[in-house]
Formats: C-alpha cells, sequence, structure tokens
C-alpha cells in the first residue's frame, strides 16, 4: 500500500489516543470509548498494512 494509508493509519492512532486522553481528564466516558475506537482502528490499519507487506515483497 501506499505510504499515505499508512500515514492515515499512524494519525488515526495519535489522533484516537489524544481523544481518549482529553476523555479521561474531562471525565467524558463517551469520548474515551470514541478515542480508544479510533487508537484501534488505527492500530489494525498498520497491522492491515504490515502483512501486506510482508506478502508484497
Amino acid at each position: 500500500m501506499s505510504m499515505s494509508d499508512k500515514a492515515k493509519d499512524k494519525m488515526d492512532e495519535v489522533a484516537g489516543k489524544a481523544k481518549q486522553k482529553v476523555g479521561e481528564a474531562t471525565d467524558n466516558p463517551r469520548q474515551e470509548v470514541e478515542g480508544a475506537a479510533q487508537k484501534d482502528k488505527g492500530r489494525l490499519g498498520q497491522a492491515k498494512e504490515k502483512v501486506k507487506d510482508v506478502f508484497t515483497d
């Protein structure tokens, strides 16, 4: 896959982590959950890219 897909996945992870921390700091459980989900989405996307790289090289 392209570098832009990898960058997008990393940005999802970082943004999700930040959103989760803000939710914790403001005692907002909904924001915590949304952040955790976005962080996990980014991590899964990165894992998918790594698997694709293994099979395309």
